[in-house]
């Protein structure tokens, strides 16, 4: 494992905290995508230059990428030796959703771009909601797909925070 891609069913599924220990236990660099995807004011950054990004990361050595990001992944797959894909329930997500809205309101988050405050919306929590279940079956896909790439690429699914815990163990 020296090119790891964190990807999660939604927000809430514990990517950026999982990263964040995972890069410690390995000592490896981890990058939060949302980071290099908003700029100051919840602006979106350009396409090309959130892909750029990417590209320049995926060079480095090692590297943990956290974030689901789809319309770019195939960047970070293209480079990457492991798959790690969070699905927690939908329940689980948004409660820890809500949970730090509430703990980080008015804040910007370590794994967040400078000048964008924790916010939460009506729209927010549709879209977790909305997309849950679309994502589940997309990322599973996913999953299998990356292991097909050959017998040095590896998937791994994790279901509870059981299964998260003892991975990390």
């Amino acid at each position: 494992m020296k090119k790891i891609i964190v990807c999660g069913v939604s927000a809430g599924a514990g990517k950026s905290t999982f990263a964040r220990k995972l890069g410690e236990k390995l000592e490896m660099p981890v990058h939060h995508l949302d980071s290099y995807y908003w700029k100051a004011g919840w602006l979106e950054r350009e396409k090309e230059e959130f892909r750029d990004k990417q590209r320049q990361l995926v060079k480095e050595d090692t590297w943990i990428i956290e974030g689901n990001y789809a319309s770019s992944m195939e960047i970070r797959l293209a480079e990457a030796d492991t798959f790690i894909y969070l699905e927690l329930p939908l329940r689980v997500c948004l409660y820890r959703a809500l949970k730090r809205w509430v703990l980080n309101y008015g804040k910007t988050r370590p794994d967040m771009a400078e000048g964008c405050p924790e916010k939460m919306d009506k729209e927010f929590l549709k879209f977790i909601v909305t997309t849950y279940a679309d994502r589940k079956i997309e990322m599973r896909q996913r999953a299998k797909d990356f292991i097909a790439r050959g017998p040095d690429h590896q998937s791994v699914i994790l279901q509870t925070q059981k299964q998260i815990d003892g991975f990390l163990k």
